[in-house]
């Protein structure tokens, strides 16, 4: 997409999670996308318009990519296909590079918005989110900052995307493991002591090596190309459940918190 336009732009249907915003594909078409970003979990494309087109995958969101006829050029083991039915948004791009993207939400927790570009800091979808993990704003005395008060159990602050932002449910329970925290644990206590510290580093080094293994494939996720993600072989304690923990032969366990499922070691993680 990145220095190309926008030539078309076909809905499907009127909405995803939320409806689509007003003029969605007249504000969209014959833009050219400038450049491409990432905030948290959002994907922002900024236009020549002075707008930025706002992205959210949900859970089961993804874009294809068709260049030339040919559909997620390469060659990926196990590469999955998406069912047409859950095509919703189309992108027809030309100039630079002529593909047609499109979005597939089988479940549509996914959305789209626009924003003027020069606002999207304090837009209603960022205008409250925490420093990226990866950036130069997050760092252990940060997360200390963060986290000093907090009565919740830590593994529920974490997926708080003002704490710390685009952290998921997987990468929160792994870095919890390796840090040896238990979910259960106050976030305010983890402040004393080396513990955040410890955290800060796990939850760097999850996060590079999701990425260097195209992140985890669970159920329909494919990367754009069609390829699928393998980190989900390293998982240590998510979705093992009953399964022995690598590091004391100790049953791993599941609860729930804050309606999300949470995987850890009851012997390893205190």
């Amino acid at each position: 997409m990145q220095g190309a336009s926008i030539a078309c732009v076909e809905l499907r249907r009127p909405d995803l999670r939320f409806p689509l915003p007003e003029n969605f594909a007249g504000r969209l078409e014959k833009q050219t996308v400038e450049r491409l970003d990432r905030r948290g979990k959002y994907l922002i494309a900024h236009l020549s318009s002075g707008e930025s087109l706002i992205m959210h995958l949900g859970m089961s969101g993804r874009f294809t990519i068709e260049e030339t006829g040919q559909l997620r050029p390469g060659v990926f083991a196990r590469a999955q296909d998406c069912n047409p039915k859950h095509d919703h948004v189309v992108f027809d791009m030309e100039g630079v590079r002529a593909a047609r993207i499109t979005y597939n939400d089988p479940r549509r927790f996914g959305f789209m918005d626009i924003a003027r570009s020069e606002e999207l800091e304090t837009c209603r979808h960022f205008k409250e989110m925490g420093p990226e993990p990866l950036g130069n704003g997050f760092s252990a005395a940060a997360l200390k900052a963060a986290l000093k008060g907090k009565s919740a159990p830590i593994k529920t602050a974490l997926l708080d995307q003002r704490v710390v932002a685009g952290l998921g449910n997987i990468y929160v329970c792994e870095a919890l493991y390796r840090a040896g925290i238990s979910p259960r644990r106050k976030a305010a206590s983890v402040v004393a002591g080396k513990r955040s510290d410890r955290l800060y580093g796990e939850i760097i080094a999850v996060l590079r090596e999701a990425i260097e293994a195209g992140g985890s494939s669970l159920r329909d996720f494919a990367s754009v190309e069609g390829g699928l993600g393998y980190f989900q072989h390293r998982f240590d304690v998510y979705d093992r459940e009953a399964e022995n923990c690598r590091r004391c032969d100790k049953v791993i366990m599941r609860i729930v918190q804050g309606g999300r499922s949470t995987f850890f070691c009851p012997s390893c993680q205190r």
